[in-house]
């Protein structure tokens, strides 16, 4: 009695390219992926908090608004460099490469004011460090009011900030679904298209090498 080995059924590289994912599956599965990834990076990403001070440009004596807007707006540019934000480090208890990340300033066309903000994971230091920046350009500009006829004032002054302003999970997770399904929309778009006819010769297989007739035999001139 002999026994009969088992066949075992092994895909083909020509069958293992046929199994290919349907155009919906594979915008499906690049969406949930690149939002399961942006929801982790939403879940694992601290969130940050801003907070805002503001002062205000006065015209002194021998000075008018139109110069208090213009000064606003130098001053603006100011705030962030580095002679405001030394004097600042100290009051704001962090160091300069933080304020230097941190800090920014914008100003109005229309109204002769500068807005400090402050980001931080901390709602206190974004708090503290905005105020810290205001004061210390209060100051800067305090010393050269004698020139400028302008001067900075207080108009408000930082509080701590009870929601982040960085984005949340769901957020992020939104975010990412669309990216993941324009992804792989882009990746259905640029894959190469095959058609029944290159199938079919893919299951063939290679096409079989053309046989050379071999020499004729030589006829015996010298009939015996």
């Amino acid at each position: 009695m002999t026994d009969t080995p088992t066949r075992q059924h092994r895909l083909s590289p020509a069958r293992l390219r046929k199994l290919r994912l349907p155009s919906w599956a594979v915008l499906a599965t690049g969406t949930v992926l690149g939002g399961l990834c942006g929801g982790a990076y939403g879940l694992l990403t601290p969130p940050t908090y801003t907070a805002t001070s503001y002062v205000v440009a006065v015209p002194a004596e021998q000075s008018d608004s139109g110069a208090a807007l213009g000064f606003a707006q130098a001053y603006g540019r100011v705030a962030t460099q580095l002679t405001v934000l030394i004097e600042a480090q100290d009051r704001a208890g962090v160091p300069l490469r933080t304020l230097q990340h941190s800090v920014r300033a914008a100003t109005s066309p229309d109204a002769p004011m500068v807005a400090v903000s402050a980001t931080s994971s901390r709602p206190v230091l974004a708090a503290d460090m905005a105020n810290a920046v205001s004061q210390a350009l209060i100051r800067q500009a305090g010393d050269a009011k004698d020139s400028t006829r302008v001067q900075l004032v207080q108009f408000a002054r930082a509080v701590r900030p009870t929601e982040p302003t960085s984005a949340s999970a769901w957020v992020t997770s939104a975010v990412g679904a669309g990216a993941g399904g324009l992804l792989s929309g882009l990746a259905l778009l640029v894959r190469p298209r095959r058609t029944d006819r290159d199938d079919r010769d893919r299951d063939a297989g290679p096409a079989p090498a053309a046989s050379v007739p071999g020499p004729a035999v030589a006829v015996d001139a010298a009939q015996r």
